[in-house]
Parts: C-alpha cells; sequence; structure tokens
C-alpha cells in the first residue's frame, strides 16, 4: 500500500514546501476577521431564506410546495462544492479560489434578487450555493495556515462565532427585512458584504508557499481534472442532500422519486470511494483525499462534527417551530426566545478559545456534549404547552453554553497531526461532515415530527369513546359552555357538542404533537451521551509547539 503522501498525489516539492515557516505579512487577527466576513453572509443565507418563502411565492405566482426548491436548490450546490472545494484549489491558488468564490456568491445574490420568475430565482440560487460551498472550508485552511497550533483555537472561536450564530440570526434577520421591506433585499444585503469582503482579501490575504508548489505543479501537468470523481460526487452529494429535503415531504420510499435518488445516491458515493482510493493507488490527486479517515483523530472528529451539526440545525429548526406552532408565538418573538442562546455562543467562544490550550480538548469535548445532553433532559423534562418565555429561553442558553465546548476543541482535533499540505482536505471534509449532519438532523425533525404525533394522537382517539367518564364528562361540561355563550351553538345543543367535540380534537392534536416534539429531545439526548465515551478514543493531542515543529 502506498504512503499517505504518495496517495494524495502530493510531490517531494509540495511537501518540502509546506515545512518551510512561513508567517503572513499582515496582522493574523485582521486576516480572521476579513475571511469571517463572507463566511457569517454564507451561512446566514442557508437559514435567512426560509421565513420569506411564502412572499416569494406570492410576488412570482408560485406555489409554496414550488418555492421550496429556493432552500433545496442552494443546499444540493453548496453539498456539492463543499468536499471538492480542496481539489479545486490545487488549480488557482486558495487565495483566487476564495475570492472567485465570493464574486460568484455577490453576484448570484444580486440575481436571486433581481429574478422575474421562480425558475430564474431556483438557477441563481443553485449558483449562490456553488460560490458560498466553497468560503467556509477556504476560511477554515486559511486560518489553520495562518495560526500556529497554539492560537488555532482563539481563531477557531471567530469561525465558529460566523458558524453557529448565523443560523440563529438568519431566521429572525429574514422576518423582520420580509415584514417592513421586500423579500429581495434578502438578498440584495449580501451585494455590499461581498464587495467589502473583495477589498479586504485582496489586500489581507495571501497563499503559503505549499498552495504556491501545489498551483505550480497543477501548471506543470496541465488542466487534468478528475471529471469521474467530481461526476460522482456530484450526483451522491446533491442525491443526498435531495432527498434528505423532500424525503419526508414525499413520504421516503412510498415515492419512486425518492426511491430513485436514494439508488443513485447510495451507488454514488459507493463508486466515489472506490475511483478516489483506486487514483490514490496511482499516485494521483483524488477529489477526495480519504486518506485522512486513516487518522484516528480526524476520523472521530469527523463523526462529532456530523452529530454536531445534527444537534445544532435540529434544534435550530425545533425550537422556534415548536414555540409558533402550540405556543402561539409570532416570527419575531420566536427569534427573540433564540437570540438569548445566541448572545451566550457568542461570549463563551472567546472563553473556550483561551481555555483549549491549557486544557485537554477531550475533556472540552466530553463535557460539552454532556451540559448538552443535560440541557435536553432538562427541556424534556420542563417543555410543556403552558411553559413561560422565560423557561423556553433559558433552556435555550443553556443549549447554547454547551455548544461553545464543542465546536472549537473538536475542530481543532480534526487538524491535529495532519500535515499542513492536508488542511485544506481537513477543512472540506470537515464543513462536510457539519453540514450533512445538520441536513440529517432537519430531515429526522420533520419525519419524527409526523410519525409521531400520529403514533401519539391515535393512542390518544383510543381513549375517546362515550364509555369512558373523564371523557364523557368533559365533552359535556364544555358542551354546556359553548350552549350557554352567545356564538355558535347558542340554544342548540347538537351544535354544542359539535363545537365540544373540536375543542377536544384540536387539544388532542396539540399534545401530540407536544409528545412528538419530547420524543425528538429525547432522542437527541440519547445522541450527545453515545458521544462522550467516543471522544476518549482520541489520542491525547501532542503539545503546541511539538506540533509547530511538524509543521
Amino acid at each position: 500500500m502506498a504512503t499517505s503522501t504518495q496517495e494524495t498525489g502530493q510531490t517531494a516539492e509540495v511537501r518540502a514546501a509546506a515545512q518551510v515557516p512561513w508567517a503572513p505579512k499582515h496582522n493574523k487577527w485582521l486576516i480572521a476577521l476579513t475571511v469571517t466576513l463572507a463566511t457569517f453572509m454564507e451561512v446566514l443565507d442557508t437559514s435567512i431564506a426560509n421565513v420569506a418563502l411564502p412572499h416569494m411565492a406570492g410576488s412570482l405566482g408560485a406555489s409554496q410546495d414550488e418555492a421550496t426548491w429556493v432552500i433545496t436548490s442552494y443546499l444540493v450546490a453548496n453539498a456539492i462544492i463543499l468536499p471538492a472545494s480542496a481539489y479545486l484549489t490545487t488549480f488557482i491558488g486558495r487565495k483566487k479560489f476564495y475570492m472567485s468564490c465570493v464574486v460568484i456568491f455577490g453576484l448570484s445574490s444580486m440575481m436571486c434578487g433581481l429574478a422575474p420568475s421562480l425558475p430564474i430565482l431556483i438557477l441563481f440560487r443553485l449558483l449562490q450555493g456553488a460560490g458560498g460551498g466553497g468560503l467556509g472550508p477556504s476560511e477554515q485552511a486559511i486560518l489553520a495556515d495562518t495560526f500556529e497550533p497554539k492560537e488555532r483555537g482563539q481563531a477557531f472561536a471567530l469561525y465558529g462565532l460566523a458558524v453557529v450564530a448565523a443560523p440563529a440570526i438568519g431566521p429572525t434577520l429574514g422576518g423582520w427585512i420580509t415584514d417592513n421591506y421586500d423579500w429581495r433585499w434578502i438578498f440584495f444585503i449580501n451585494i455590499p458584504v461581498a464587495i467589502l469582503s473583495l477589498i479586504l482579501t485582496s489586500r489581507m490575504v495571501e497563499d503559503p508557499p505549499h498552495i504556491i508548489a501545489e498551483v505550480a505543479e497543477s501548471k506543470r501537468k496541465g488542466l487534468n481534472l478528475d471529471y469521474i470523481g467530481f461526476g460522482l460526487l456530484a450526483l451522491g452529494f446533491g442525491s443526498l442532500e435531495f432527498v434528505l429535503d423532500k424525503g419526508q415531504e414525499d413520504d421516503w420510499f412510498g415515492s419512486h422519486i425518492i426511491t430513485f435518488f436514494i439508488i443513485v445516491c447510495a451507488v454514488s458515493l459507493v463508486s466515489l470511494i472506490g475511483w478516489s482510493l483506486y487514483q490514490a493507488s496511482r499516485g494521483r490527486r483524488p477529489i477526495l483525499n480519504l486518506t485522512l479517515f486513516k487518522r484516528r483523530s480526524f476520523a472521530i472528529a469527523f463523526m462529532l462534527l456530523f452529530i454536531l451539526g445534527f444537534a445544532l440545525y435540529s434544534s435550530t429548526v425545533l425550537v422556534p417551530q415548536l414555540v409558533q406552532t402550540l405556543m402561539g408565538y409570532t416570527a419575531e418573538l420566536a427569534g427573540l426566545v433564540m437570540s438569548p442562546g445566541g448572545v451566550i455562543i457568542m461570549l463563551m467562544m472567546p472563553v473556550v478559545g483561551l481555555l483549549i490550550t491549557r486544557v485537554d480538548p477531550r475533556a472540552m469535548i466530553s463535557f460539552g456534549f454532556i451540559l448538552l445532553a443535560t440541557s435536553l433532559i432538562a427541556m424534556h423534562q420542563m417543555l410543556a404547552l403552558d411553559s413561560s418565555f422565560k423557561t423556553v429561553m433559558w433552556l435555550r442558553v443553556w443549549q447554547g453554553a454547551s455548544l461553545a465546548f464543542l465546536f472549537i476543541p473538536i475542530n481543532t482535533i480534526s487538524y491535529n497531526g495532519v500535515p499542513r499540505e492536508q488542511n485544506n482536505d481537513v477543512s472540506g471534509l470537515s464543513n462536510l461532515a457539519r453540514n450533512v449532519g445538520g441536513s440529517v438532523g432537519t430531515a429526522l425533525v420533520a419525519t419524527m415530527l409526523a410519525r409521531r404525533s400520529q403514533a401519539h394522537q391515535q393512542n390518544m382517539v383510543r381513549n375517546m369513546d362515550m364509555g369512558s367518564q373523564a371523557y364523557s364528562s368533559q365533552l359535556n361540561s364544555l358542551a354546556s359552555y359553548f350552549q350557554g355563550r352567545n356564538g355558535p351553538g347558542t340554544g342548540n345543543h347538537a351544535d354544542a357538542l359539535t363545537a365540544a367535540q373540536g375543542n377536544i380534537y384540536n387539544m388532542l392534536h396539540n399534545q401530540s404533537q407536544m409528545l412528538a416534539y419530547l420524543d425528538i429531545i429525547a432522542i437527541l439526548a440519547v445522541f450527545c451521551c453515545c458521544m462522550v465515551p467516543l471522544v476518549w478514543l482520541v489520542r491525547k493531542p501532542a503539545p503546541a509547539s511539538s506540533e509547530t515543529m511538524a509543521h
């Protein structure tokens, strides 16, 4: 079996360049702020359009179901580019690739805002997703190269603010813009940010020697894209994202379309793995560097990032949906109940960034998962249809505090012992793990909510018969109430009885949905508990100084 460096198709020149001591010319924190700006904008766009879908559908003459393609198209393109970003960087350099992504994202945002019809909007959302997909991995790789290992925790804290806070802010900001202005402005606001990002990136960011050596090597060999690998990747991850987004809506295996795409996804991903390993065995650069999974630290970090994305995105969807559908909150009030959780994440990130150099990352990750599990257990015990705003808010704050202890340490250990020239590969796969985890989590919430709610409702209906004294008493009491008040049913016992039965059914429906939400929360808590022993299979990270020497 070839060595890992041979398997990734890297030459001695690239490996030698990666050993050259290098530091950026400009202030590293200004570089971190520069690249975080565009990433925040991109992550924000994964959720900001959700609340504006009814307005888009109405103004473009489309149905609500058709309008959901605005979200799906973005996620599909994003999922395809994420893992391919490291590979594409080798042809034009990381700085040019990053700036190209910002240009594509900014221009497609403008065209989304100007779109005269839904098909045109979906087309430019695809381009927007493709441009946005390269931003996160590129930023993470830039931070990994710009900062020494002992400083990465603090750098990733800044990156974490963008990735974790943006999904929480997105729906609230999108709702406010849509209500007060026009849905098109949720796309137009990206344009000045993209322009500022381009100006700052052109002046502040530079490619390290090993990236320059990779580009020079690619030019010598000529443009030799892995078309088969890219095609399999696009089919596999594009189909996966489509299935996760549309599965519950189309009843999973009950739909021929979903079944077809599940088969396409499975065949494509298995073929992609085989093709990537074959390319590596021939000394070529595969589109996915699967040799990283030989490193136990990276393989476990990949799984932990998947669960982090799973918990983060599913809870971000679950809590606002719960308070709006069952507790009568407006979109703005739902945003307010989520905001303190985002604030605590922003406050805790810098603290965790400082602790990461002093505390074993494995202990911090374990603490984070335990804290997240206990917050979910508390949510399972305390949430009810009559829960106060304060109760829900503090439960979300508890949950938010735990996420800060997960994001930075997991990202830190994913780079543990990885050669500098493979930082781009680590970034692409890490972001893929988190995003796919988020998509799986969101799909699970939608599916379980429908299935468990129906199961609970059927169970409750079995107890609703006239032979039950409690049910009869409640029904007659409500019927008397409706008969005695001014409105439907006044003076007519049959109408009052019908109104009473409708009232009881509504209560039953709400209770069954609440129980379904609690079931989902319980499953999330179990997943988090299962991650704690997995963390300790990671080898203890080497001291920062020795790792720096290795780079």
